[in-house]
């Protein structure tokens, strides 16, 4: 257990959960340079992986007992604090049945360079354009960890990987594969290309099959959106690869899609 003792909170306005209010309303627009982990598997990650700083954790009061080992991982003197259903709920601005949140406190923003830098000569990465949908965002980080994916690189416009919902999708995976965010798919397209990565595309209309693509050295998978997938111009300045499937189906969801691309690339590594 952390050495703090579990602090009782009785009352939804006080201070020191402040963090934890409206999780719905401020997930999107922001809580500062923090982010929301729920649910004891992305818990236990926080705390294992010590990727990011855990502040605090906020726990309903029925389930302080079973979360004694994944809290003993936890930083000691954590706050850990524990309230009633209607406290909880009050606070959240809705019923939170699982009852388990912490928060964590943001990295300073990854170096693309210097991440790409860092990783071993055989790397795998994923480059991700155009995936705003959160639920994506954090499978497709699962199955890179799955995988043994190196890093995750996105654009702009792809969502935010410490959105409560894509890190509890991810089972806690975006807490754990180091990620950078570029302004847009020509900068991440220069980044690995400058760091000596082949670039695949993965798309229904690829030329090879991604079964047949032997890799040699770093190796990046180019993922986008689903229904306008990733930009002709982009992809014409790399490899491109597709699944073959039954005839008359032509496409998949972009983070299954994504979890064959990644199985055949880690198998070839």
């Amino acid at each position: 257990m952390p050495a703090a003792a579990p602090i009782r909170i009785d009352d939804p306005d006080d201070p020191r959960i402040a963090g934890y209010r409206a999780i719905r309303e401020r997930d999107l627009a922001g809580r500062g340079r923090r982010f929301v982990a729920e649910g004891k598997v992305v818990l236990n990650v926080l705390f294992s992986a010590r990727r990011f700083e855990a502040e605090s954790a906020l726990l309903l009061d029925r389930r302080l007992e079973g979360m004694k080992d994944t809290l003993a991982l936890a930083p000691a003197g954590m706050p850990v604090y524990v309230a009633s259903q209607a406290v909880m709920d009050a606070v959240a601005g809705f019923h939170i049945h699982r009852g388990v949140l912490a928060l964590g406190l943001r990295r300073p923003d990854e170096d693309a360079d210097a991440l790409l830098a860092d990783l071993p000569a055989d790397a795998l990465a994923v480059a991700l354009s155009g995936i705003s949908n959160h639920d994506n965002v954090g499978a497709i980080f699962r199955n890179a960890a799955a995988f043994e994916a190196d890093a995750v690189l996105l654009d702009a416009t792809c969502c935010d990987p410490l959105y409560r919902k894509a890190i509890r999708v991810s089972v806690g995976a975006a807490l754990k594969v180091p990620f950078a965010t570029l302004p847009d798919e020509a900068a991440l397209f220069a980044a690995l290309d400058r760091h000596g990565f082949s670039q695949i595309a993965l798309s229904p209309a690829g030329s090879d099959d991604i079964a047949d693509i032997r890799r040699h050295g770093r190796t990046a998978l180019w993922l986008g959106s689903e229904g306008h997938g990733l930009p002709a111009a982009t992809m014409a300045r790399m490899r491109t690869a597709r699944i073959a499937m039954s005839a008359g189906f032509d496409s998949l969801n972009v983070a299954t899609a994504g979890a064959i691309a990644l199985h055949r690339l880690w198998r070839e590594r």
